[in-house]
């Protein structure tokens, strides 16, 4: 049964038909996914006492029920290093349309990895994973498996990737924690069969993994047009 907080969630977000950032990450956090440290600021004194507490460099993004893709709208900045620089970047986000906020949190560092989930009208939930980030478009070096997950099923789909090699170490990098994106797969995807009757598709991209963990950077939660109601899983 879904938790409390993750069933408020998605009644929330039910109108809108997607899940904004700040509170897809909050849902991953209560399903046990890890997350970068973060805020979501409405005034930029906010923004800017956060950054002051987690040290920057910061990444902050827009927040607005109009913008699915921020990246199309110039709504990501990376590598914010001042109060200044902040302050400029709340400032400018402010004009956007519905403005909500500013998620802004931590820089983490790592191979940047793309999972996802879809739910196939026939099969039900399919799992993605691939090297993330703004390459996967054009490498489309990505496997698929029919979740549920098991351990297995993760160390194969590693295998099936063809830059695979990456995740070992390459070159002089260290490589990834490779226990940690096994357990955050299998931990995704238990987490998609319980919203399978809510969501249409889930992006986590970039997963960002380095040799001490595997943190979901980046996240879209879509929803079903006409689906199940997460109200009515709140009893019983």
């Amino acid at each position: 049964m879904l938790k409390k907080g993750i069933r408020d969630i998605l009644s929330a977000s039910k109108d809108m038909g997607w899940v904004l950032e700040p509170q897809a990450k909050h849902l991953f956090s209560l399903a046990g996914l890890e997350v970068p440290r973060f805020t979501w600021a409405t005034t930029e004194g906010e923004a800017v006492r956060f950054a002051q507490e987690i040290g920057y460099p910061v990444v902050a993004k827009v927040v607005s029920p109009r913008i699915v893709h921020k990246s199309d709208r110039d709504g990501v900045v990376l590598g914010i290093d001042s109060d200044a620089e902040l302050a400029e970047t709340f400032s400018r986000f402010s004009q956007v349309e519905n403005f909500a906020g500013v998620l802004v949190e931590e820089m983490m560092s790592g191979l940047e990895l793309i999972a996802g989930a879809k739910i196939d009208y026939q099969f039900g939930p399919v799992i993605l994973l691939g090297i993330g980030g703004t390459g996967v478009e054009i490498y489309r070096d990505i496997t698929l498996r029919m979740a549920p997950l098991r351990e297995r099923d993760v160390e194969s789909m590693i295998k099936d990737l063809k830059a695979g090699r990456l995740l070992e170490g390459y070159r002089g990098s260290e490589p990834i924690n490779r226990s940690e994106l096994i357990r955050l797969l299998i931990t995704f995807s238990g987490l998609v069969m319980e919203l399978e009757e809510f969501i249409e598709s889930i992006d986590l991209n970039p997963v960002i993994c380095s040799s001490t963990s595997c943190v979901v950077a980046d996240a879209r939660i879509m929803l079903k047009e006409t689906g199940g109601n997460p109200q009515s899983q709140w009893h019983g």
